[in-house]
């Protein structure tokens, strides 16, 4: 069953020192299950704050949003069970293993195969070596992995990613987003990532600019890079 979300008419502002600030205004945005999409923009242009509303962590000064799944037309409140999300500082907890981390979502939803399919999906990322590793003994690039594993284990709907390659260098930088997209094209899942990477941004099927309130399509820029598809 295919599905999306929409925004329709989305603001929103916020007071700083008795002044409002608006981030953007009016904006209508849709994005499919299954589709990949990018964000940018200059810092400060409300990318972020998009993707929380997108996702339906955050609620908008006006406007509504939707989530469509096949018949059935709901608030984005009900988008928090299918979607996963990812950050570019990991936010993993330091007191678990790698296969810990990736099983507490499935733990905290009463999967009692919690812990094979977070090795399974630590295998599908390149870590099944690392598995009783903890945060600390891992590097950047392994610790993304490990978000992205948890993220996907239990095959959400939409994959939300917030500068996901913003802390790594540049090979573990193109090693994530090959193991993010591949990712989430063989589970069919819609993927959303804000970024000022030019080059992760291009691996997306569309592109979106977030600039001076106001969001538009932008044209791919044209490079020579291989794309390295990743059995996931």
């Amino acid at each position: 069953m295919s599905s999306y979300i929409e925004l329709k008419n989305i603001s929103q502002s916020f007071d700083v020192n008795e002044s409002k600030v608006t981030l953007f205004n009016a904006l209508n945005l849709s994005v499919s299950q299954g589709q990949s999409y990018a964000i940018t923009g200059p810092s400060g242009a409300g990318k972020s704050s998009l993707l929380m509303l997108m996702s339906g962590l955050e609620q908008p000064s006006s406007g509504q949003g939707f989530y469509v799944k096949g018949s059935q037309r709901k608030s984005l409140d009900f988008l928090r069970e299918d979607i996963g999300f990812i950050f570019q500082q990991f936010h993993l907890l330091p007191e678990l293993t790698a296969v810990n981390n990736v099983a507490l979502p499935l733990k905290l939803r009463g999967d009692k195969q919690a812990h094979d399919k977070a090795t399974a999906w630590l295998q599908k990322v390149g870590l099944s070596h690392r598995i009783n590793h903890k945060p600390s003994e891992l590097s950047g690039g392994e610790q993304q992995r490990v978000a992205i594993a948890r993220a996907l284990v239990f095959e959400p709907s939409f994959i939300f990613a917030d500068e996901p390659t913003g802390n790594l260098d540049q090979q573990s930088a193109t090693e994530i987003a090959d193991i993010l997209f591949s990712c989430c094209r063989e589970n069919n899942a819609g993927l959303i990532v804000v970024t000022h990477s030019e080059a992760l941004a291009n691996r997306a099927q569309h592109i979106f600019s977030l600039s001076g309130g106001q969001i538009k399509a932008q044209s791919k820029v044209q490079t020579n890079d291989v794309l390295k598809a990743v059995s996931c």
